[in-house]
């Protein structure tokens, strides 16, 4: 079988790696953790990987608001060893069809990038953010998803609901303007929504967490090669990370483990 390179960031207080790259060697990925800077210094290259994953955490504190520091380091730094700016590296690896990652704060750092949604494939143009819940306070509960079965979104593939839990403060989605949120939703790249536990998407609290517009949970890019879910699928890879595993018919594998098998069969299909 193909072997399916995966790279987990790491560092600069991202603190999911570990669960992130057990979820891709569970469906047999080969993931390694590379600190940001082993990238920035040129010591690990991205050309030798097919997937890209940014995990949860708190990158450089939160400060600038969620991932927004570091978006300013992939945009504008560059590779010590070889001169070349991180972000056309970033590019690259996207313009050969290989697929990227964004789990809660990675999510948060897609956009605060222009990786996502990128409307017209404008990446690197921020038409979206990230802001505080609408309840004021960290949220850390389970929330059911409904999946869009329009969207071309690699990861979601043959998904029509999941569960999963949410751990975060800044987690309201929000547009820079109605005419984004309208396109997401025209064009189907809202992938994942807050829904109630029949997959109705819905705002009522606590079903949504944060008070998404639209009750976004999830999008993806124009190619759905690249994904930004808040809910975390690495921390449901097993069924007694289920908070009612005692209660509830549950089979062995928890439903995260979907997303990572969907990347994974990808690469080795058409990479």
């Amino acid at each position: 079988m193909k072997e399916v390179k995966v790279l987990v960031l790491a560092g600069n207080g991202i603190n999911c790696e570990y669960e992130t790259a057990h979820a891709f060697k569970l469906v047999g990925g080969r993931p390694e953790i590379v600190y940001l800077y082993e990238l920035l210094e040129g010591e690990k290259n991205l050309e030798n990987y097919q997937i890209l994953c940014f995990p949860g955490g708190f990158l450089d504190g939160d400060h600038l608001g969620a991932a927004k520091a570091c978006a300013h380091r992939f945009l504008h730094a560059r590779i010590r060893k070889t001169g070349k700016r991180l972000w056309d590296e970033l590019l690259r690896f996207i313009q050969e069809g290989k697929l990227i990652l964004g789990i809660c704060n990675g999510f948060q750092l897609l956009v605060k990038m222009g990786l996502i949604p990128a409307l017209d494939l404008r990446y690197g143009l921020q038409q979206a953010s990230f802001t505080f819940n609408d309840s004021g306070h960290f949220e850390d509960r389970w929330v059911w998803l409904r999946v869009n079965p329009l969207s071309k979104c690699v990861f979601t593939q043959g998904l029509e609901g999941i569960y999963l839990p949410v751990r975060h403060g800044e987690g309201k989605f929000v547009t820079q303007n109605e005419g984004v949120l309208r396109d997401l939703f025209e064009r189907n790249q809202v992938v994942l929504q807050y829904a109630k536990e029949d997959f109705t998407p819905t705002m009522e609290y606590p079903f949504n967490p944060n008070g998404s517009y639209g009750a976004i949970a999830g999008i993806c890019d124009p190619t759905g090669r690249i994904f930004g879910i808040m809910p975390h699928p690495e921390a449901f890879l097993h069924f007694t990370n289920h908070p009612r595993w005692r209660r509830e018919k549950i089979g062995e594998l928890g439903e995260g483990v979907a997303l990572f098998h969907n990347a994974v069969q990808y690469v080795r299909k058409n990479l």
